[in-house]
């Protein structure tokens, strides 16, 4: 691991291309990518969390953002990702470093060996003093494998490199404790608990595919990763430099304290859900209290068709998650051996294993200030309920 500072820096749409004519918006890249260069020579690798392609394709398929389909994005992605790398690659040589591009899908963060060879990608990128850009692979990404907004994916890589900051800007100077067009609303400049502001969080851009609410749940995820989030606006002049260096207001939420080991934050912090389990109550409290594996005699119901490996959410009977971790089993062999208590593995499955679903070392138990994800309702597909 190098010992350099890190930064992970989140453009969004709305910056980048104009949402009227849908072009490139050079004044801001010109302000942006010499920030950068000076963050580079006070010895900071930065990563760019860059949307826009799709925005700056959007002409050339002859659709507007409010009537363009999947298809038609997927389709304005693979021109605009050229009209934007070109971009940003002339405009990094003005200012004498190189760039290079990273698409990504939600698969690339959420099983962990590819993970690995996207962080060693980076890695190496940084080594040769290397910009990295990364975005979702809009062209290919299904409406059902999206992250959808760039936001949390910001916040994984910043989790992937041990980020130090993760800089989100936008098209408002930061967090209000309402909607900002109140008279009454306040501005917070420090946040810890990003909970006491969900409800103030409503709304997006034309452009973009991420409000508030996105922002908040990156900044939460950082936070637990160590790496600290600065919300601010993304001005022409030194969008970068004036917020870093407290010249103008932005809401920064801090990290929480020292981060718990790289397995563990990846394993807490997700994209989507794979599948969750709901344990009885009993076994939920024990969990609670003293962290133990969760054995399928634990279990209530399976929600979601999931492979090994995949990552679980676990919750109480009353709804609330209370766990994350690694399964043992397809969602299908935890289904019978839950259904079988009596039975041995081998019986049941024509192989021998310990029948713990998740075992202490692939599990988090959430801390309080983490922010869940809802328990599956019934409209959503469940596996079985025991």
């Amino acid at each position: 691991m190098s010992n350099q500072k890190r930064i992970v820096v989140k453009i969004g749409s709305s910056l980048l291309a104009d949402s009227e004519q849908l072009t490139l918006r050079y004044a801001f890249m010109h302000g942006l990518l010499s920030d950068i260069a000076k963050l580079k020579k006070q010895g900071y690798d930065v990563v760019l969390m860059s949307s826009g392609a799709v925005a700056l394709g959007l002409n050339a398929v002859g659709k507007t953002p409010e009537d363009a389909g999947l298809l038609d994005k997927q389709a304005a992605a693979a021109c605009g990702q050229l009209l934007l790398l070109n971009a940003y690659k002339q405009v990094a040589h003005e200012f004498g470093f190189d760039i290079a591009q990273i698409l990504v899908t939600v698969g690339d963060m959420e099983e962990r060996r590819r993970f690995i060879n996207a962080k060693n990608t980076i890695e190496r990128l940084f080594e040769n003093g290397i910009m990295p850009i990364v975005n979702e692979n809009d062209t290919l990404t299904t409406q059902e494998l999206r992250v959808g907004d760039n936001d949390r994916l910001a916040a994984k890589v910043a989790q992937m490199i041990q980020a130090d900051h993760l800089v989100l800007l936008t098209s408002i100077d930061g967090l209000y404790d309402r909607p900002p067009s109140d008279p009454e609303a306040r501005f917070i400049e420090r946040l810890e608990d990003v909970s006491e502001y969900l409800s103030a969080t409503e709304g997006t851009s034309v452009l973009g595919s991420g409000g508030m609410l996105t922002k908040l749940q990156a900044a939460n995820m950082a936070q637990h990763a160590g790496c600290s989030t600065i919300i601010a606006e993304g001005i022409i002049d030194s969008p970068l430099l004036s917020v870093m260096e407290g010249e103008r207001r932005h809401t920064k939420c801090v990290a929480k304290g020292t981060p718990q080991s790289a397995w563990k934050v990846w394993l807490t912090n997700r994209l989507q859900v794979a599948g969750s389990l709901v344990l009885k109550q009993d076994a939920a409290v024990a969990l609670t209290d003293e962290i133990a594996p969760i054995k399928h005699t634990d279990i209530v119901s399976i929600q979601g068709n999931f492979q090994k490996g995949d990552i679980l959410h676990v919750y109480d009977e009353e709804g609330r998650e209370i766990a994350r971790g690694l399964t043992n089993f397809s969602s299908e062999e935890a289904l019978v051996l839950a259904r079988y208590p009596e039975a041995s593995t081998a019986e049941l499955l024509g192989y021998s294993a310990v029948p713990d679903v998740i075992t202490t070392k692939n599990m988090v138990v959430l801390e309080e200030n983490h922010l869940p994800w809802e328990a599956p309702t019934s409209d959503r597909q469940m596996v079985a309920s025991l």
